[in-house]
């Protein structure tokens, strides 16, 4: 297994959380989701499934944050944040690894995908 995500900045600064407030909302709004923050100077593949055989799509650029709308297991990676075998879902069918995405969390944030 080879790096998955790349390192921009060797002087990375340390994580910070996201914004923990939480809005209540009268309007519908077509993008409610929260967004989390990608690792301090990281660039990260995003996938077509949860590991790091599945086709890169594109690559998040750095200071991204994403929302997630659901999560699932998968191949076990290392990244900033630890080690883990949980993906992200971001996007139709587009995957990272949670160990690159700052929840505040080891665990599910989001429900399990289908």
């Amino acid at each position: 297994m080879g790096v998955d995500e790349q390192a921009t900045d060797q002087a990375a600064k340390p994580a910070t959380a996201p914004d923990e407030t939480t809005t209540t909302s009268t309007t519908a709004a077509t993008s409610s989701t929260h967004k989390y923050p990608i690792a301090p100077g990281y660039r990260v593949n995003v996938r077509t499934g949860p590991g790091t055989s599945y086709r890169i799509v594109r690559t998040l650029p750095v200071g991204m944050s994403v929302p997630i709308y659901c999560q699932k297991p998968g191949e076990r990676v290392t990244g900033p944040y630890g080690t883990s075998n949980l993906w992200c879902n971001i996007a139709n069918g587009q995957f990272i690894s949670d160990t690159y995405v700052y929840t505040g969390s080891d665990g599910y944030v989001a429900p399990r995908c289908d």
